[in-house]
């Protein structure tokens, strides 16, 4: 596969890991339990890859799957790392605080991927006040969609923003390294 355009059908067999919020999840030190989150429309869904032999034994038997932009206008949000400068001052700070005008425009669903493990996402969107499944925050494990579509930096997650509007890619950028501009809030509200 190769980096995606508008135009494009969301590619298949796309699913990141989350800690679906919950009541006893709500503290930021909380682990829970991963959850697959199935990003493509009409896929066939594999096994899920764990990093560490621990988390595969302990959760073998706890992960659900969900089958998530088929019929819905998704925002899909790469960023490089959870807790970082840009990523966090910059980038995701403005999907929370426009996710009321995100919702206004018809977005059922917005995904935060990073490089990062699904604790550690979590933790972040918990630090953030995301308490609900209100902006998902999900790990790109090992960067494996970000590699098909060639857009890393360096073994990470590269920053960029899909569109997804039932299955089809409306929107597609990747950012120059540094620069929060065609993946921040402001470019994806004018496309919706």
């Amino acid at each position: 596969m190769s980096a995606l355009k508008a135009g494009d059908a969301f590619p298949s067999d796309v699913s990141f890991l989350y800690v679906k919020p919950t009541p006893e999840t709500s503290d930021v030190l909380a682990c829970g339990i991963p959850t697959k989150f199935d990003a493509s429309a009409g896929m066939n869904l594999h096994p899920i890859s764990l990093p560490t032999t621990y988390l595969r034994d302990q959760l073998a038997n706890h992960v659900s799957t969900t089958t998530e932009f088929a019929n819905k206008k998704a925002v899909l949000v790469s960023v490089p790392g959870a807790f970082t400068p840009t990523c966090q001052v910059t980038h995701v700070t403005g999907y929370i605080n426009k996710l009321k005008e995100l919702k206004a425009k018809g977005v059922d669903t917005i995904v935060v991927i990073a490089f990062n493990d699904p604790f550690v996402q979590a933790a972040w969107g918990k630090a953030n006040g995301i308490k609900d499944e209100s902006i998902i925050f999900a790990t790109d494990n090992e960067a494996a969609f970000s590699k098909t579509l060639g857009w890393t930096l360096g073994p990470r997650t590269a920053r960029y923003a899909i569109v997804v509007d039932h299955g089809k890619v409306v929107y597609a950028e990747k950012e120059p390294a540094g620069d929060v501009g065609v993946s921040g809030v402001d470019a994806v509200l004018a496309v919706l």
